[in-house]
């Protein structure tokens, strides 16, 4: 790997954590010496890059930096158009538009190589089949979840049975063959997935949930795993979580 390339991978490596790496968990990522790390670090620090910590302790880039936009290899672009693709099968109408603006300002600002390569990108996602379609606005469901609102749901669920439930929702599963929102059910006093589709109604409320997203998904998270270890501990595998 050329220099600057090592050098551009190893600032986007500490761009994507939040919290300090050692010297070594970069060398094993750059595939370079420890001894490279530190020299590289340093040439980083003297251009300018704002990098936090020293040797033997680890490194963090302050809040505030940022690479040039739009530096992606082929691989990234191949990797963007993966998802996209994932998304135009799985997604409702206004999501499929959001993701044909952001494809197209993202092709027109790459260079004509990296364009090309964007057009014809060789990873697909191919999907089978329809999805079942959603009686409430989807996009006002992800934004209930994107701003942490308490939602009210008149629900159907699989045996036909209606309920009204008060939810704090979580996040948004997009499957193969439906879209489920994790939540917390007050009714239920309990984490539950709610098929999108038997949504019949929705209301968004001005109330939040007394935790912030962040911690109701690490909650979730422990759950589902203890769910997963009793279903293993019972003979029975649950598919990983979305």
């Amino acid at each position: 790997m050329a220099r600057s390339d090592r050098l551009m991978a190893l600032t986007q490596a500490l761009r994507r954590r939040r919290h300090p790496v050692t010297a070594a968990i970069l060398a094993e990522e750059t595939s370079v010496s420890e001894r490279t790390i530190y020299r590289d670090i340093a040439s980083l620090q003297a251009s300018g890059v704002p990098i936090r910590g020293e040797a033997g302790v680890g490194y963090i880039l302050e809040a505030g930096f940022d690479l040039p936009p739009l530096m992606f290899t082929p691989e990234e672009c191949e990797a963007l158009m993966l998802g996209a693709r994932f998304v135009r099968h799985r997604g409702d109408s206004v999501l499929k538009r959001v993701i044909d603006d952001a494809i197209a300002k993202i092709e027109a600002a790459l260079p004509d190589n990296l364009r090309l390569g964007l057009r014809e990108a060789s990873l697909y996602a191919p999907f089978f089949g329809s999805f079942p379609q959603d009686t409430i606005a989807s996009e006002e469901l992800r934004r209930a979840v994107r701003e942490n609102r308490k939602i009210r749901i008149h629900y159907r669920d699989i045996q036909e049975r209606e309920s009204l439930r008060v939810l704090w929702p979580v996040l948004l599963g997009y499957f193969e063959r439906s879209r489920g929102l994790v939540a917390w059910c007050e009714l239920r006093q309990a984490f539950r997935t709610f098929r999108t589709d038997r949504i019949l109604k929705l209301e968004v409320l001005d109330e939040r949930p007394p935790r912030r997203r962040a911690i109701l998904l690490r909650e979730w998270e422990i759950y589902w795993e203890a769910e997963r270890a009793r279903e293993r501990e019972a003979g029975v595998c649950l598919p990983p979580a979305p």
